[in-house]
């Protein structure tokens, strides 16, 4: 059975689109992959967006459903630029189909799980949620990707709440750049995360890791999450 995976962040910088190209590489042994970015803001009509930046990392195929040149929230930017975009709804459509023709499909969201995709204020917990309520969908894991520092604690566990709230239980938590010589806030953190969260510590991406080239990258990545082998 073909599954999509979600990938939220707990806010914006947290290294959701490394994550996202790391996950990618690790669904990639068990099957077909794609990862979708159902909407991108802040870069040029010509510029790369993260769906590029997993494709350059991972190798994987990408899609990028739509794109906002305002560094803003979706439905603000698309408000701004007086443009009608898709739906939650319709994004869900897209992804369905893709998880027909795809073991894996990679959905990763703008900024945090509560922000606005659309106009009529359709988030990306609403599009997890029509996903993993469709009776005849594919499988639907949710992955929160978190920074390392202070704050993350918070964050984390305000994140997976909302997410239980609607009836999705996350499959865990990605902090998504650990630092070389992280300082005690940090240390406490990772150790912390899985007790405050409820979920279990997926993995762990170093910083940096978005400036390997793909050859590293690749190699790299399934030694990043916890269930690799010694």
């Amino acid at each position: 059975m073909s599954r999509v995976v979600v990938v939220t962040g707990t806010g914006t910088e947290v290294g959701k689109t490394v994550a996202t190209a790391a996950l990618a590489v690790r669904a990639r042994a068990a099957g077909t992959v794609i990862a979708v970015k159902p909407v991108q803001t802040g870069v040029g009509h010509d510029d790369p967006g993260d769906a590029d930046v997993v494709h350059d990392l991972s190798g994987c195929a990408v899609q990028e459903h739509t794109r906002l040149a305002d560094p803003l929230a979706p439905d603000t930017a698309a408000r701004l630029a007086g443009v009608e975009v898709p739906s939650v709804e319709e994004h869900a459509d897209r992804v369905r189909v893709l998880a027909e023709f795809h073991d894996t499909v990679l959905v990763e969201g703008a900024g945090g799980l509560l922000v606005r995709l659309d106009t009529a204020g359709g988030t990306l917990l609403d599009l997890a949620a029509l996903l993993a309520a469709h009776p005849n969908g594919p499988e639907v894991e949710l992955v929160v990707v978190a920074a390392a520092g202070l704050g993350t604690l918070n964050h984390t566990e305000l994140t997976v709440q909302a997410a239980r709230a609607r009836g999705l239980e996350p499959a865990g938590v990605v902090i998504g750049s650990w630092p070389e010589d992280p300082d005690l806030a940090e240390r406490c953190n990772r150790d912390d995360l899985p007790r405050v969260s409820g979920v279990p510590l997926l993995g762990v991406l170093p910083a940096g890791a978005g400036s390997l080239s793909r050859d590293a990258f690749v190699a790299a990545a399934p030694g990043w999450f916890a269930d690799a082998t010694a």
